[in-house]
């Protein structure tokens, strides 16, 4: 007997395929099957159906405690997020600071150095003294005011938010996994999708990136 899947003789895509998550939810269903099947163990005795209600009892909780562990862990997504937003807030005002004082700074020493060409040693080395003399002044006010440390402050913005991503991309990962579990144990016949069919649950959508996104990691780094 051949295999069901040959990976020697195919068929092989040679184009590739992408996937990408659906954004659909699916809800459960139960037919007349499930129904016959409680009416059933009543009839074979009080016991046989009381251990199958005891079991749904059960089966909620569980569901119930599930459906909160979502939400714990998607919560988590969003504090992160939350962090990282106001991470690159204050870098982008550091930025735009670090911007200006460069701008300034580079405007005045290429008018203290270039402004006037110097006619003679001395008219030069006044120019180089002043341009001297705004360098060492931006230094003292780098020491006096740690807020317009603004390129040491940057790099720090941009290593909390390296941290802050790879807890964010952890946290989906943990976000993803619990759904995964959600979305198989709703199906789990017959106490678990009786249970969640008559509470009218339905499968969630797992963490999925936007498309632009999707279409930088397709492209060329380096």
């Amino acid at each position: 007997m051949a295999n069901e899947l040959d990976e020697v003789n195919g068929p092989i895509n040679g184009q590739g395929r992408d996937v990408a998550v659906i954004e659909k939810q699916i809800p459960v269903k139960v037919g007349a099957g499930s129904k016959i099947f409680e009416v059933l163990l009543w009839v074979l005795g009080i016991v046989p159906g009381l251990i199958f209600l005891i079991c749904k009892i059960k089966a909620g909780e569980y569901l119930s405690q599930l459906q909160q562990k979502v939400q714990h862990d998607a919560s988590q997504i969003d504090n992160y997020l939350e962090q990282r937003v106001v991470i690159l807030q204050n870098c982008a005002k550091l930025v735009d600071k670090a911007i200006a004082l460069d701008e300034e700074t580079m405007t005045k020493i290429a008018a203290y150095r270039s402004g006037a060409r110097a006619e003679d040693d001395g008219m030069r080395n006044g120019i180089a003294q002043k341009a001297e003399l705004l360098d060492r002044s931006i230094n003292v006010a780098f020491e006096q005011y740690p807020e317009l440390k603004a390129h040491e402050a940057i790099a720090e913005a941009m290593r909390q938010n390296s941290y802050l991503q790879k807890e964010i991309t952890a946290a989906r990962e943990v976000y993803n996994d619990t759904v995964n579990v959600w979305n198989r144990d709703i199906f789990s016949w017959p106490t678990n999708m009786i249970v969640a069919a008559r509470r009218g649950y339905t499968t969630r959508i797992p963490f999925s990136i936007a498309k632009e996104r999707k279409e930088q990691a397709k492209g060329v780094f380096f």
